[in-house]
């Protein structure tokens, strides 16, 4: 990369679903919005959705249909309660999975919260050539899976979905604690 070049920012969209949260105490969805931004995206829009399929498929198809995101990132409806059913809707929409990230993400968690870590169906995967990943909503959650995962993968894994190529990896993103290049 030249000196005048400068890397490429890449935009997410980013959702809370919850039945519950509002702006004011939407914690997870503030984690989540921070984390991105001081790894170096720019967040485009933030919305809470309640956890219904038809929001949450609409939301998705909005972002890919207008372009406004080169990624979607949610959190919320991850576990295994009844109204959890962030991934029902999201995994048949997949057309490529990432499996190592809810693999890596479980990993992680566990040396946090311990055999409970067992119960996160956090997942992530490529719909329509935009990389879409969904969190727990725990604030917790989110910031580990951003800072560990996210932030130093996230630029990469949209060049490639989006048919950019692998130029990213090698100057990668700013990156927090966990960010390193490639």
């Amino acid at each position: 990369m030249s000196t005048n070049e400068k890397p490429e920012v890449f935009k997410v969209a980013t959702f809370t679903l919850s039945d519950t949260r509002t702006p004011s105490d939407d914690v997870g969805g503030r984690v989540l919005v921070d984390r991105l931004r001081a790894a170096g995206f720019t967040v485009v829009s933030h919305a809470i959705l309640r956890e219904e399929p038809d929001e949450l498929r609409e939301a998705i198809h909005y972002v890919c249909d207008a372009d406004a995101a080169d990624a979607i990132v949610l959190t919320g409806g991850t576990g295994i309660a009844p109204r959890d059913r962030t991934i029902e809707v999201i995994a048949p929409m997949l057309d490529k999975t990432i499996d190592g990230f809810g693999e890596a993400f479980r990993r992680l968690s566990w040396d946090q919260i311990g055999p409970r870590a067992i119960l996160s169906r956090a997942i992530a995967g490529v719909v329509r050539g935009k990389v879409i990943a969904a969190l727990p909503g725990s604030p917790s959650a989110v910031e580990l899976a951003v800072d560990a995962l996210l932030a130093p993968t996230l630029a990469h894994a949209i060049a490639l979905a989006s048919g950019r190529g692998g130029k990213h990896a090698a100057h990668g993103h700013a990156h927090g604690k966990h960010g390193r290049k490639h």
